[in-house]
């Protein structure tokens, strides 16, 4: 069955669950003045903290954790009404948005049993039409965790289709096991948790499932001699969220394209900027330097953070590992999913304050300019007595080897394409040109590294995320005559034989000195092609993984604008929560160079989504495979008018 046909009769069946989302959501949809609030009145909370291990005869060993996710009432700011929540805790009483902070220690194996309590529906809109989970009863919310930047067997990765309800009562078609083990031998560094459900994370994220997991390594990171401890070490976990008059979370529930999909919006940005739970919170700070590690954990902003009072940020380390040596920089550019680990240095400061502002226009990089409002993160109040200070920064850090292009086992091209409406309004993305049911496009082989040219054909910046392996930027080219090869690209989908290199000659914009390192996340600007070296084995050891990553169900790779990350056409087994989004898997023996090019991509007016095929559509169902991975037999012929 063609893809198209699949996508159509899918959009279909599921307008029939519309009524029933759209009932369940109403409340007053009266949105708070946001001037109502005021800033910097609420004090920045400190995440509760879980060890992912115990410590036996002064040995530490390896401890399993079970950690639920509830649905509350939680606090975001002093002038609003508590506001319905999911949220990650041992308990409903103990629950936090975001979620308490993991600190795992490197060598020491942690196991997560999450469990789902939340209830039969969901507390925000969600959109049948996209491809989502939906259990066989209609009943619960689905949920599944990944661990961003985790190195991790792939039954342990939170795959989209692996997700399940309240109990376990349902489950998704890749759905293995109720303990994740996390082995914690890579590098130390910064990660997060969060909801990575199919067609919900958007809003399982928004309803507040996020937190921290921290790797520490305390034999090669204490002689760095860093800003350490409860009070000078603080993750900084930063999303936007809008808010109705009762409190509650507003998420617009008509799309942008409602005669396709009613409800589903390409993005999400809030009026209020939060800071672990708090909107524009204030923190006191004595005259030292402090550490803070920065998670931009919004569905679609992007954040430039900058001082009002032009103090600098040291940045040592970005996503889940360490730069070789630190950079002083005066902004920082930081997209959906990104994490930069930095210090700063509060003597330095002329000021008895600092706002830590934000610059970045929403979307990123030609949207609207901030305002007052979104334009705040929060406040520094700094004490004026000075103190004696015995952290430090040193010159260098923690050095990785460099990227190695000679040994790169393969070369591939990985295209970014956007779809709209005929209104011009955007539908989906495909990396590749390809739906995630398609056979995996990249195929690597443990312990090898790969050139990808990533080709973003679309008008948007998209951060890049890639599930096990690590990466580093080596080049961002802008293209000349970019339509004319865009034109070439949806035709025939192949970099090589439309002549990149014809194209792939635009000035080069360099890669910034704080961005050089290990990432799992990069934004890829629209127009360019950025070349990465991918590594698919540890960075600090030549040890091989102790798991089999050739095992189901696999990888993904995909940009991290969750909004638009929800859009996905069906998958062969179900569906996945990714626009743009394929997996990846690791074939034992196999030739890490294969790359297959696709000839028979839906593109222009072969596009469903194309005026020309709404008036009439007839086509036979030759085989087709439901949410939750069945097959279903041929069927007659089906008329759509």
């Amino acid at each position: 069955m063609m893809v198209m046909e699949k996508i159509l009769l899918f959009h279909l069946l599921s307008l029939a669950l519309l009524g029933a989302v759209v009932e369940a959501t109403r409340s007053d949809d009266r949105l708070i003045k946001i001037s109502q609030l005021k800033m910097f009145v609420d004090e920045l909370p400190d995440m509760p903290k879980i060890l992912g291990f115990d410590v036996v005869n002064g040995v530490p060993v390896s401890k399993s954790l079970q950690i639920g996710m509830f649905s509350k009432k939680w606090k975001f700011h002093r002038d609003l009404p508590p506001t319905r929540v999911f949220a990650y805790g041992t308990s409903n009483n103990t629950a936090t948005v975001p979620g308490p902070t993991i600190e795992a220690l490197y060598g020491v194996d942690t196991y997560v049993t999450w469990r789902n309590y939340l209830p039969s529906k969901h507390i925000l809109p969600w959109d049948p039409t996209i491809p989502t989970a939906i259990p066989a009863t209609k009943k619960g919310v689905p949920t599944v965790v990944h661990l961003h930047g985790g190195i991790d067997e792939p039954q342990s990765d939170g795959h989209a289709n692996s997700w399940f309800t309240r109990g376990f009562r349902e489950r998704g078609p890749t759905w293995t096991q109720k303990k994740y083990h996390y082995y914690n031998i890579q590098q130390p560094g910064n990660m997060l948790y969060h909801d990575h459900a199919m067609g919900l994370t958007r809003v399982n994220l928004l309803a507040g499932l996020i937190g921290a997991y921290i790797i520490r390594h305390p034999d090669i990171e204490s002689p760095l001699g860093l800003p350490h401890g409860k009070e000078f070490d603080r993750p900084l976990i930063v999303f936007d969220r809008s808010f109705r008059t009762d409190g509650s979370i507003y998420m617009n529930r008509t799309g942008n394209n409602p005669s396709i999909h009613p409800q589903w919006q390409p993005e999400y940005f809030g009026d209020a900027i939060i800071v672990n739970g708090k909107a524009w919170p204030r923190l006191t700070v004595r005259r030292r330097k402090y550490r803070f590690r920065i998670i931009n954990a919004s569905n679609a902003r992007f954040f430039e953070f900058f001082f009002t009072n032009g103090l600098r940020f040291i940045h040592v380390g970005s996503d889940s590992s360490y730069s070789k040596r630190p950079v002083m920089i005066k902004k920082i550019l930081l997209a959906p999913s990104e994490i930069v680990d930095v210090i700063v240095d509060f003597s330095e400061s002329k000021s008895d304050s600092a706002i830590l502002a934000n610059g970045a226009a929403f979307p990123y990089p030609s949207g609207d300019p901030v305002n007052k409002f979104n334009g705040n993160v929060m406040k520094f109040i700094i004490k004026r007595q000075r103190e004696v200070d015995t952290s430090r920064v040193p010159k260098r850090l923690i050095k990785y080897p460099s990227p190695d292009l000679s040994n790169a086992a393969a070369t591939r091209y990985i295209a970014m394409y956007e779809y709209t409406s005929p209104t011009d309004e955007p539908t989906h993305l495909f990396l590749n040109g390809k739906p995630y049911e398609a056979p995996a496009t990249e195929t690597p082989k443990e312990g090898t590294s790969e050139i990808w040219n990533v080709i973003n054909l679309t008008a948007d910046n998209h951060p890049l995320h890639i599930h096990l392996g690590l990466f580093v930027v080596l080049e961002q080219r802008k293209l000349v005559d970019v339509e004319k090869f865009k034109e070439c690209m949806l035709k025939i989908n192949n970099a090589v034989k439309c002549q990149i290199g014809k194209y792939a000659r635009g000035n080069i914009t360099a890669v910034p000195a704080h961005e050089q390192g290990w990432k799992n996340v990069f934004k890829m600007t629209p127009g360019y092609v950025t070349k990465i070296l991918v590594r698919f084995a540890y960075i600090h050891s030549n040890a091989s993984y102790p798991f089999d990553a050739s095992a189901e169900p696999g990888y993904l790779y995909h940009c991290h604008e969750i909004m638009t990350a929800a859009m996905q056409i069906p998958n062969r087994a179900s569906y996945s929560r990714m626009l743009c989004n394929l997996r990846f898997v690791f074939l034992p023996g196999s030739n890490a160079g294969h790359f297959t090019t696709f000839k028979d991509a839906p593109f222009h007016k072969s596009h469903p989504y194309f005026p020309e095929l709404f008036p009439s559509l007839c086509f036979h169902l030759n085989s087709l495979q439901n949410y939750k991975g069945e097959k279903t037999e041929p069927g007659k012929e089906n008329c759509y008018e």
